[in-house]
């Protein structure tokens, strides 16, 4: 059993994708090619918004996003412990500072309530309203800036984990209050909804990722940013090369070598052509997982608030504790199906983040879900039959 089934995805495209492929080599434009653009087309169309700019990574979308702000020492940007180190390593990339906020036990994202307190305790400098960072102060509201001393609140990236969206509709009016601008860390919930509002469409800038093991995913590294902002769509295609103006050797911006290889593009309009499929089909799948798994093990997460569809990037669940959690993988394991844990260990108590001088209980529902949470096989090509022995083999480690 495959934790993830690209197999089965590539037999049912496979001609496609060779046929995209070979006319990537006929026509030879290997950097940029047609191929690229096609690709920001369809899924600016598909997610609802004017602009979409193919990237090399979900790292570099998320890093282009921060760029096209100008985000710099002295930032504070807001964002979850819970999740892959590329949404604080970006901020950190520039020189800013991340400020971590406590999860939602109920979906395992950024909790609005919390991020309320945070961004007035460092508007005030007052840790005992949120833990803060060990860094440099923040001013007293009202006050100026004087250089080198005052950490700025300027964004928040919201991270939409495992493929279920944040709560935006508490989130947007937090960052319309405060001045801040929010970036959609999408990297796992392309294809999610929300009402009439896709994935992607949320905040000032969006970011994907398309590494093979997201919901969309290429044959290597690849990512996105979206947005309706038109001069921050220019920004970010100057950005991903070089700083590109008029022409290559024109530079007008400090950027990165940041584009999307023509032939991970070919492969990717392939496989979208299935993915509204594919997406309905990985609702189906976490259905059923829903209605075998012991209820004991069933998070919250599998009740989203009405209108919401999630990606299903992973199908993650909490055990009683850490010791119940290893007697559950090692069940899965003795009957070879494959787990994962995500995430192990929250970043604030991740040694690149050890600078910032938090300490172990400053997020405990993230610290509490580290040690309990694990992910079982999700992907769109899962049979009942699978399914029924992954919860009956669960069920016996209770």
């Amino acid at each position: 059993m495959n934790f993830i089934d690209l197999a089965s995805q590539q037999k049912r495209i496979r001609n496609e994708i060779e046929k995209n492929i070979n006319k990537v080599l006929d026509h030879g434009n290997y950097i940029l090619g047609p191929e690229v653009k096609e690709l920001e087309s369809k899924l600016a169309e598909y997610v609802g918004v004017k602009h979409a700019i193919a990237c090399a990574s979900g790292t570099d979308a998320l890093l282009m996003a921060l760029m096209a702000y100008g985000v710099k020492p002295g930032d504070a940007i807001f964002t979850t412990p819970f999740t892959f180190i590329a949404t604080a390593e970006v901020i950190e990339l520039l020189g800013a500072t991340p400020i971590f906020v406590d999860i939602d036990p109920k979906t395992f994202n950024i909790d609005p309530t919390k991020l309320a307190l945070a961004i007035k305790a460092l508007k005030n400098n007052d840790p005992s309203i949120y833990p803060l960072p060990k860094v440099l102060p923040s001013p007293p509201v009202g006050e100026g800036k004087g250089e080198g001393e005052i950490l700025r609140p300027r964004c928040i990236i919201p991270v939409d984990l495992f493929g279920l969206l944040a709560d935006y509709d508490a989130i947007e009016p937090i960052a319309k209050e405060h001045g801040l601008f929010i970036i959609e860390d999408a990297a796992q919930s392309f294809g999610a909804k929300y009402k009439h509002k896709m994935s992607c469409s949320f905040g000032d800038i969006a970011c994907t990722s398309f590494f093979p093991a997201k919901p969309l995913g290429c044959y290597g590294d690849g990512g996105m940013c979206f947005t309706d902002d038109t001069q921050l769509a220019q920004i970010m295609n100057s950005i991903k090369v070089h700083g590109k103006g008029s022409d290559k050797y024109d530079n007008i911006r400090i950027g990165i070598n940041g584009r999307l290889d023509t032939l991970q593009a070919a492969i990717l309009l392939a496989k979208f052509n299935i993915f509204p499929e594919e997406v309905e089909l990985r609702q189906t799948v976490a259905q059923r997982y829903t209605n075998l798994i012991p209820p004991d093990l069933l998070p919250i997460t599998h009740n989203p608030r009405p209108g919401i569809r999630s990606a299903w990037a992973q199908y993650s669940l909490l055990a009683k504790d850490e010791s119940h959690r290893t007697v559950l993988l090692k069940k899965l394991q003795e009957n070879k199906i494959p787990t994962a844990i995500y995430y192990p260990k929250p970043l604030h108590m991740q040694t690149a983040f050890s600078h910032l001088g938090y300490k172990k209980s400053d997020f405990p529902v993230s610290e509490d879900c580290a040690s309990r949470i694990f992910s079982i096989p999700m992907h769109p090509y899962l049979t009942e039959d699978q399914q029924t022995k992954i919860a009956e083999i669960m069920g016996n480690g209770l």
